[in-house]
């Protein structure tokens, strides 16, 4: 099987913050949808791919491992006006209505484990299916710690780039030239047919997130002003991860650091590493999460086969005023139809 994974949740807001407010909430909705159907159908048609899961959210398990998780956003919310809360509410209603009507009227899948996040079904299903293609869609940076598996590719719908363990393709099937930045995020720069990265780019763009943190989710730096480089007296990022497997002393002499936050408290690098490792690595859920989630996986996988599909994406693409995209109704309506077909023993 080819299976695509909708990071839905992610994919919609994504979208939402890469238009300008001043085109209405109404339109910032319809564009958010027809960006997640469109980055659907070009994944479909260029992967021959076989069925379509859309991940959501549940309660996050890490906010009680750790409870500053996503902190930062509560508060961003808490500080918005009236307007940005009421639309808000808009585009929730638009997100909520999308992912009720793939559950309800569509052959797609939809799971959601309550106490894990769609990076966690995700990454779980995929673990599951060792066997089957996977695409992923999303802007996650997280996903691409899965490109260790040579049978998962990552599409930014919204950059319009392909990710794979090879590197990384535009539109038009370029190779693409990129770099990663000291904060972990990748640099994409011009068309190459000559670039080739380091062959475990996937990995060390992992590692330097756990080490500097992730801010978008409140997770601090395992070793604050840590250097990507190490110099004559100082081990580095690089010399560290270029040292993980032996853990000989590029390793120890790196992650045995010590140093102080703001409240004079000392923290030891490889305790706040490793802390920031279970947040981040999508393969490291605790046994009862896991379970969760397979358990949320084998159940929602069986759900009841939906008729005239295509009649209900015409009422759903008329309802958010998606005249494009209801001009291909009969393609969507083929891809939405598509139910799970279960390996046969």
């Amino acid at each position: 099987m080819k299976y695509i994974h909708i990071d839905s949740m992610n994919m919609f807001f994504r979208s939402v913050h890469t238009l300008n407010p001043n085109a209405g909430v109404d339109v910032m909705a319809g564009m958010a949808l027809h960006t997640i159907f469109n980055s659907l159908r070009k994944v479909w048609k260029q992967f021959e791919a076989e069925h379509v899961v859309f991940h959501t959210e549940g309660r996050s398990w890490r906010k009680d491992f750790y409870p500053k998780y996503k902190l930062n956003r509560k508060v961003a919310q808490l500080s918005k006006t009236e307007t940005e809360k009421e639309n808000d509410e808009i585009l929730f209603e638009a997100f909520n209505d999308l992912i009720t009507f793939m559950r309800e009227k569509t052959n797609t899948t939809v799971l959601r484990c309550p106490v894990a996040e769609a990076d966690d079904t995700i990454a779980v299903f995929i673990q599951a299916h060792p066997d089957d293609e996977h695409i992923i869609i999303s802007t996650d940076s997280d996903f691409i710690q899965l490109l260790k598996h040579d049978n998962v590719t990552i599409y930014n719908g919204v950059s319009d780039i392909i990710m794979t363990k090879a590197g990384l393709k535009d539109a038009k099937g370029r190779n693409l030239e990129f770099s990663i930045k000291s904060d972990s995020k990748l640099k994409v720069g011009k068309p190459d047919p000559t670039f080739a990265p380091d062959a475990n780019w996937y990995e060390f763009a992992m590692f330097l997130k756990m080490i500097r943190g992730d801010k978008s989710d409140n997770v601090f730096s395992a070793f604050p002003g840590a250097r990507l480089k190490g110099t004559k007296n100082k081990i580095g990022i690089t010399e560290a991860f270029e040292d993980r497997e032996t853990q000989g002393f590029n390793w120890n002499n790196f992650m045995l650091q010590r140093w102080e936050d703001e409240e004079e408290v000392e923290h030891l690098v490889k305790d706040k590493y490793e802390e920031n490792y279970k947040l981040i690595d999508l393969e490291s859920q605790p046994d009862d999460i896991r379970l969760a989630c397979v358990e949320s996986i084998d159940e929602q996988l069986k759900a009841d086969r939906v008729e005239q599909v295509g009649i209900h994406f015409m009422r759903f693409a008329g309802r958010w005023d998606l005249k494009r995209i209801s001009d291909s109704a009969t393609e969507f309506a083929n891809i939405l139809n598509a139910s799970y077909k279960p390996k046969q023993a």
